[in-house]
């Protein structure tokens, strides 16, 4: 709770202001810890931002300390002090020899000389300060202390090409296998299975719709900032190769509540079994499973059901691959994402008409062909589903109706 609710507080004249500030930073130069905490009142905020947030009196009596044992010599170098009724600005240059025997945020003393510019921004009630935020220059800092190259030296140049070298890395990570494919709509694609992450615009961020495998993740990571961040993830259904990103994104995950049972746990497996059906392909996919597309069990935090509003999307039930299996769609231009309603790749991973996923993998394989029904019924003009590519164009309803009685 902020100091200006937590303490009740009287506004004081701008000289009274001004008055307790210079009476502050003349004890801070004096090294006079006690009388700086006096200052302060009880539960006042202090944030020095990019460090720590504190409460006084001990908070600021713990800092302060560990800031003169770090600094023996400290001094505020005082510029100027603008004040205005009950706030108080002080622009300063911090300076002072690294020399210990205390630390400065874990860090040992190694002797530099700081002059670090700085600002506080000081509210005053009751003659006494309730809240303090007080802004550093980083860069100099670390600078200063040897942690950073100098500015412009040789080895600050090398770090920044290094930094560039990833940046461009991550770039070619992405490369041609993420863009846009509709207004507020992008698609990742990985391997191994040609695997899809969809993102939708989510307010300043972006929701990602199904996680693809864990290969994927770094990939994803990448997508997801580029776009402004993940906020959400909601997917289509909970088997292995559509949630192997998922748990490296500390944001909330939904799905379908037939759904939950799968996602928290096998990932399909408590209805493959085995996977004997797959006969001499069945070691493959296991060790793919375990090793390439599983990132493992995830936490739902809530779930979506038939007739879900979702970022402009309506969440659609498509029973059958897996039992509670959902689609988006949007009614605006017709855009559906399916996740693995149907598959338009065959068994070797090669691009193929909408076909019913491989029935080893489905709950109810007469249920999926339902589904695809259900789906071709709605007409989309874009049917995007979770490996390989879309059925667009022309013919998308009979393309889908054709699959659903292959």
């Amino acid at each position: 709770m902020a100091a200006d609710t937590e303490i009740k507080q009287k506004k004081p004249t701008k000289s009274a202001t001004a008055k307790v500030v210079k009476g502050y930073f003349d004890a801070l130069n004096r090294h006079d810890i006690d009388a700086a905490v006096a200052c302060w009142a009880v539960g006042g905020e202090e944030h020095i931002h990019g460090q720590r947030d504190v409460l006084a009196p001990d908070g600021v009596r713990e800092f302060v300390a560990e800031l003169l044992g770090a600094i023996p010599d400290l001094e505020f170098d005082i510029h100027d002090i603008t004040t205005e009724a009950d706030r108080c600005v002080v622009r300063y240059t911090l300076r002072g020899t690294f020399a210990g025997p205390g630390t400065w945020t874990g860090i040992a003393p190694n002797g530099s000389r700081l002059d670090i510019p700085g600002a506080d921004v000081l509210v005053v009630a009751d003659e006494l300060i309730v809240r303090n935020d007080a802004y550093v220059d980083g860069m100099t800092v670390g600078r200063q202390m040897g942690l950073l190259p100098p500015q412009d030296s040789t080895a600050e140049q090398r770090m920044t090409a290094l930094f560039n070298a990833r940046t461009r890395a991550a770039e070619k990570v992405l490369g041609k296998q993420f863009g846009q494919i509709a207004e507020g709509v992008w698609r990742l694609q990985g391997n191994p299975a040609r695997c899809n992450v969809y993102f939708v615009r989510d307010g300043d961020g972006v929701l990602m719709f199904d996680a693809g495998a864990r290969t994927m993740t770094a990939a994803a990571r990448a997508a997801g900032a580029q776009l402004g961040g993940v906020t959400r993830i909601v997917l289509g259904h909970g088997h292995t190769d559509h949630r192997g990103t998922a748990p490296a994104f500390d944001v909330p995950i939904f799905c379908h509540p037939d759904e939950v049972v799968d996602a928290e746990g096998s990932g399909g497996f408590r209805y493959w079994g085995d996977l004997e059906a797959l006969g001499w392909r069945r070691p493959v996919h296991r060790w793919l499973h375990r090793r390439f597309w599983d990132g493992g069990p995830v936490k739902i935090a809530g779930t979506v059901e038939e007739g879900d509003d979702i970022a402009g999307f309506r969440v659609v039930h498509l029973p059958g691959h897996a039992p509670g299996q959902i689609g988006l769609f949007r009614e605006s231009d017709r855009l559906a994402l399916t996740t693995d309603c149907f598959y338009t790749l065959d068994d070797w991973g090669r691009d193929s008409d909408p076909h019913v996923p491989m029935a080893v993998y489905n709950y109810d394989t007469e249920q999926a062909r339902e589904s695809i029904r259900k789906l071709a019924a709605l007409e989309p003009a874009a049917a995007w589903p979770g490996h390989a590519n879309a059925v667009a164009g022309v013919d998308v309803r009979a393309r889908l109706e054709r699959a659903a009685a292959s």
